[in-house]
């Protein structure tokens, strides 16, 4: 016995469950945040009386009191359902393969610190993997929460995320739960590779440190420093993505981006990013944190030669 060894254990079952949650709690604490940078994402110039371009959502805030203002305190947690759907199929899915893909791509008996390419490689490969089988939660979200406040007698298209998920499939065949699957695919590989493999890295490099442990504070600098990549990286992408889903007048992703970039410029691919970051950010912090702690309740120590 004394020449054995312990090492932390996590079944994959029991790391989904803690990985869902920790999602779907990030997602209550920030959406309103998420809906503001879809709005603004969406959002396109229109004249004036005088010919003058205006926009109707300005700023982080500028856009969260105006739709509060305009629609009612509780319009931003538009799409709130759909997103609490999304992060346990997706949240769970993505956290909760990448320490086992990163185990197959190194090996088992792997010892020391994995490659920071490998934990790329191996987030990429578990977003795209947990989008393409939560894509319909994806767009019944950015659905609901592009819709804003509509003329009197006009009808809304949803009335709630099962609604809209009954309507696509009425109106517009089961196929269309995937629109925008492809630029989802693209961005959500890369965020997560951001985010996991960026939080992976910068918690190791931040334990290397003397006087640093793994603890609230490592914790909090890790998932801002996943969330700036996330952001830096993957807003273009997640632009494109919003248009397509929440838009129907592009043909497909190649046509999105020609169109954004040819009528509104490369700067548009950032539209949103303040709140992009602020969401993507808190969103990180708060995930990471209640994941750190609620995988503390199942984690167990192993023997091991």
């Amino acid at each position: 016995m004394s020449d054995l060894k312990l090492r932390p254990e996590i079944s994959f079952a029991e790391t989904f469950l803690c990985s869902a949650f920790a999602a779907c709690f990030a997602e209550l604490c920030t959406i309103p945040l998420d809906t503001a940078k879809v709005r603004l994402q969406l959002q396109k110039k229109t004249a004036s009386g005088d010919g003058v371009s205006v926009s109707k959502y300005r700023g982080l805030m500028g856009t969260v009191v105006t739709i509060a203002r305009e629609e009612g305190l509780w319009a931003l947690w538009n799409g709130v359902i759909a997103g609490l759907h999304r992060q346990c199929i997706y949240g769970g899915l993505r956290i909760g393969l990448y320490d086992p893909v990163k185990t197959i791509l190194v090996g088992g008996d792997f010892v020391g610190d994995i490659p920071l390419y490998q934990k790329i490689f191996a987030a990429l490969l578990t977003g795209a993997i947990a989008i393409v089988v939560a894509n319909p939660t994806d767009l019944v979200k950015v659905r609901l929460q592009a819709e804003g406040k509509l003329p009197s007698g006009v009808p809304r298209r949803y009335y709630g995320a099962l609604d809209a998920y009954c309507t696509i499939v009425r109106q517009e065949g089961l196929g269309a739960l995937w629109t925008g699957l492809g630029p989802n695919i693209a961005r959500n590989a890369i965020v997560n590779a951001a985010e996991l493999a960026s939080y992976d890295q910068v918690k190791e490099t931040i334990l290397k440190i003397p006087g640093f442990t793994d603890n609230i504070f490592t914790h909090i600098l890790a998932g801002l420093g996943a969330g700036l990549f996330a952001v830096c990286i993957g807003s273009p992408i997640d632009v494109v993505k919003s248009r397509m889903m929440g838009d129907s007048a592009y043909k497909n992703t190649v046509d999105c981006f020609i169109k954004t970039l040819k009528y509104e410029g490369f700067l548009a691919f950032y539209k949103g990013f303040l709140p992009n970051f602020s969401r993507l950010g808190s969103w990180n912090v708060i995930m990471f944190l209640t994941l750190e702690q609620a995988k503390k309740v199942f984690i167990r120590e192993v023997y091991f030669d």
